[in-house]
């Protein structure tokens, strides 16, 4: 049997030296011991996957809601998207794979029901119930925020605090390492969510990968849901040039492929492109700082993982279709709508009627305060337990 310690070993001699070891780790915020043939990423990675919230991504939306069909991505496919692609990169440039996949796994833990338009609507209803500046007693601290709702940061908490699943303490209990990759996922220095976490200190290699998978893996398949619900047609996605490109070699190498087969071949050769792109561009801005250490990377304010001038051109051009022409959909754009309604009309009916929380969230009132009870206990639903909760107020 492998050992935790012949597992560590192994990452010493195989990893780069650039790479996170598991025998490095910071450590967890509450001491456990460790496990006789897991890695601290490892057990990282398996305490997300058995999670509560894990599960319920399921049925919380990517783009399209559940009762648009079965087919379309949900925020759990996508994050099993995310964690392969994360994997391929990090195992190709010589990373921690394990944390690599812990935090492709947990990046999306704390997305509200309905996505987006979901968190759009939350962080309203938050801030909206706040009391302004002038509205608080003399006494109360000056230093006052609205409350708010983000999902990185909401993530953080279930993992910190809402999950329960061990009697000695709150949370997961995940490593400094993985909690730090999920406070720096995406643009943390313009929301602030790092500020427990040096963020003067640039972000692991292994936490840049997992956020650079999660933007590869939403622009090809959200492509493949455009195409596969109507709202796209083939001769609309071809006026992206890289997208053109990509079908005109998918019927040079396999002329006369139907629809759905040929759609899944151009997906293939889009994803198969920018994934090496990325590959080889990183490969030679690593070559070329040729960092020594973990600490020369968080040391780094230059950015190592990226496309090729090109690659960032596709990748651009081609969210920036999808924005257009997809996502601002009048289809999509009414989903978001009612989404935003749903949310806004339970969020108001506990806050204003809390007795009617369940026994768990409305326990938390007294430590947490109730607009953030109500807000954990908003996020924590699923599209379908949102939307029923909906008719419930609405439709007694």
């Amino acid at each position: 049997m492998r050992t935790r310690r012949e597992l560590e070993e192994q990452e010493s001699r195989i990893l780069a030296p650039y790479a996170m070891r598991s025998v490095a780790s910071e450590g967890r915020e509450h001491a456990e011991e460790e496990h006789p043939y897991r890695t601290v990423y490892q057990r990282d990675r398996d305490r997300i996957v058995h999670c509560a919230a894990f599960r319920r991504l399921e049925y919380k939306t990517q783009v399209f809601v559940n009762s648009e069909g079965d087919y379309y991505r949900t925020r759990l496919t996508h994050t099993m998207e995310v964690a392969q692609i994360a994997r391929t990169i990090a195992r190709t440039l010589g990373l921690n794979e394990d944390l690599t996949e812990a935090l492709a796994l947990v990046h999306d833990l704390g997305h509200a029901p309905f996505g987006h338009a979901g968190e759009t609507a939350l962080a309203a209803c938050m801030r909206a119930a706040s009391p302004s500046p002038s509205e608080l007693a003399p006494s109360e601290p000056a230093q006052f925020e609205p409350a708010q709702f983000e999902h990185n940061g909401h993530g953080l908490r279930i993992v910190t605090q809402l999950e329960l699943r061990y009697p000695t303490f709150a949370g997961l209990n995940l490593s400094y390492e993985t909690r730090e990759g999920m406070a720096k996922h995406g643009d943390y220095l313009e929301k602030g969510s790092a500020a427990a976490f040096r963020p003067d200190d640039s972000p692991l290699l292994e936490a840049v990968v997992a956020d650079r998978a999660d933007r590869l893996a939403y622009n090809h398949h959200d492509l493949d849901d455009a195409l596969t619900s109507g709202i796209l047609r083939e001769r609309e996605v071809r006026e992206v040039p890289h997208v053109d490109a990509a079908f005109a070699h998918v019927e040079h190498r396999s002329p006369g492929l139907g629809f759905r087969l040929r759609v899944n071949q151009v997906l293939i050769h889009l994803m198969n492109t920018a994934v090496t792109d990325l590959v080889h561009e990183t490969s030679g801005r690593i070559d070329a700082a040729a960092p020594a250490s973990v600490a020369e990377i968080r040391a780094r304010k230059s950015d190592l993982v990226g496309f090729s001038d090109e690659g960032a051109r596709n990748h651009d051009v081609l969210h920036e279709f999808l924005f257009d022409r997809f996502y601002s959909h009048w289809r999509v754009a009414r989903m978001q709508e009612n989404a935003k309604r749903y949310i806004r009309t339970v969020f108001e009916y506990f806050v204003e009627l809390p007795r009617t929380l369940p026994p768990e969230s409305a326990a938390r009132i007294e430590t947490d305060g109730l607009l953030r009870a109500v807000c954990d206990h908003v996020a924590a639903m699923t599209d379908r337990q949102l939307y029923d909760e909906y008719r419930r107020i609405m439709l007694p």
